[in-house]
């Protein structure tokens, strides 16, 4: 397993590139579409430098540097974790073998169209944030965007290595449609519907890196177990930088509820709006947005894709190996909660091994609880009484058994009139979104913050908040 990485190189590497010059001169013919693509639909604000981690090994130690980089300049690289020589396949039906090194050709397909799903997410969120850097709440959130919307660029490149290395001119083409299509296009969206969702102000920046981040972990997670070893040893290195995505979204609802909490003490009022704050019950409200369509992420609950990749062994579960049974499934059982059309739910035992889909989706959901309870205990100190609360999984789906029926957010089912009669209550109004947005002023001075969001507890790499992170 080569380590060494070539930052000298046009396109840096850590997979000997130099070594496979028909490979080198294809990634190099794509760069200059990336590039275009990057300043066409990235960021918008122009800089002169942003204090940016950039991946310089992929071992346990010391794996990334700190510097102030020119974004357009960033060494995009293609990375995989160190090779394991004596991996074997965790589950299904090649369990025991070795990992494979080469793409086996009766699953060159489905791996590839697992690759190009996986890829269409990466440039996807750095289109939906394209604006957002016009409006930063500080320096230290402008260079959060900045690091997020590099990395997933990053593991865009990486899905193209990938395509490029292994799947030969259908996967130069699949490579070339990720640059193609664009979030929101009427003509060429993404491929999955959160990421054709508008990310137009701070709050939902935040919520979408808490929630819609944290589906990429456990997608990424689960293709981190497959047998194909090149996809598994890339997913392992992307995990290590989504972690920080994760930590803007997390932090950044922290910060926004904590400032909301002074807000409501100081004025003594649950309507703060007048104050420059964002109410906790418009909050609320774009959590169940994004924490839903983060849902329809996962798929429908019963799906015999997702079985017949299990059984391939070209996607496992999260945490595959740490589970506690044959890695086969064929003979497990599992309940799913169905709605019927009389208003009630029924239960229905099925294989185990249709229900991946749910599977992950309750590990999911299990990891976004830890978020709602560290935002409950903000307000707990600060004394308010209002709680967020995760909605009903079968709320506000698209996709699914639930998508068909009309689910209130404590899991009731209603008819379509009663639905519509209270989604102002449980949705983002158009009024909610255009005051959240008539908050997000710009705030690029060292050290100050706008109004409705508190500083973070403690800034990037040891630096403090008024460090300037961004040079405009």
């Amino acid at each position: 397993m080569p380590t060494r990485i070539d930052y000298d190189a046009k396109i840096p590497n850590n997979v000997e590139l130099s070594d496979n010059r028909r490979l080198q001169r294809a990634l190099e013919g794509w760069q200059p579409k990336f590039m275009h693509w990057w300043a066409e639909m990235g960021p918008a604000l122009e800089t002169q430098g942003v204090y940016l981690r950039t991946a310089v090994s992929v071992g346990r130690e010391g794996w990334a540097h700190f510097d102030h980089v020119v974004p357009q300049d960033y060494r995009w690289g293609i990375f995989l974790a160190e090779r394991d020589p004596d991996r074997r396949i965790a589950f299904g039906e090649h369990q025991g073998e070795p990992a494979w090194q080469q793409v086996p050709g009766e699953y060159r397909a489905d791996l590839q169209r697992l690759i190009v799903i996986q890829g269409d997410t990466e440039p996807a969120s750095v289109e939906q944030q394209k604006l957002l850097g016009l409006s930063a709440p500080s320096l230290y959130d402008l260079r959060n965007l900045f690091q997020v919307n590099v990395e997933e660029g990053r593991h865009l490149w990486a899905m193209v290595y990938l395509l490029h290395a292994y799947f030969g001119k259908e996967g130069r083409e699949e490579a070339e449609g990720l640059l193609y299509r664009n979030s929101g296009s009427p003509d060429t969206p993404r491929i999955l519907g959160a990421f054709n969702e508008e990310t137009a102000d701070w709050l939902a920046f935040y919520m979408f890196t808490y929630f819609t981040d944290r589906d990429g972990k456990y997608q990424l997670g689960t293709l981190k177990e497959s047998a194909f070893d090149p996809l598994s040893r890339t997913c392992e290195f992307m995990l290590k930088e989504e972690a920080h995505h994760m930590f803007v979204g997390t932090t950044g609802v922290d910060r926004v509820v904590m400032r909301s909490a002074e807000l409501i003490r100081e004025h003594d009022t649950m309507d703060i709006a007048a104050h420059g704050g964002i109410p906790l019950d418009i909050i609320q409200r774009y959590l169940n947005f994004h924490y839903t369509v983060s849902l329809d992420l996962f798929g429908s609950e019963t799906s015999t894709n997702a079985a017949n990749y299990y059984t391939a062994g070209l996607k496992g579960r999260w945490m595959e190996t740490r589970r506690k049974d044959d890695h086969q499934l064929t003979d497990d059982a599992a309940t799913l909660d169905k709605p019927q059309p009389d208003g009630t739910w029924t239960s229905e035992e099925m294989q185990k091994i249709l229900l991946l889909n749910l599977d992950l989706r309750r590990e999911y959901i299990a990891d976004c609880e830890s978020g709602v309870k560290r935002w409950n205990k903000i307000l707990t100190d600060a004394g308010i009484d209002f709680r967020f609360r995760l909605p009903h999984p079968g709320f506000n789906r698209k996709v699914g058994i639930n998508s068909g029926h009309h689910i209130t957010p404590d899991g009731t089912i209603v008819d379509e009139a009663t639905w519509e009669r209270n989604r102002k209550r449980w949705l983002p109004t158009s009024e909610d979104l255009a005051f959240v947005r008539s908050l997000m002023h710009p705030v690029y001075e060292r050290g100050k913050i706008a109004s409705w969001v508190a500083p973070p507890r403690q800034g990037i790499n040891g630096k403090p908040f008024d460090y300037e992170y961004v040079y405009l």
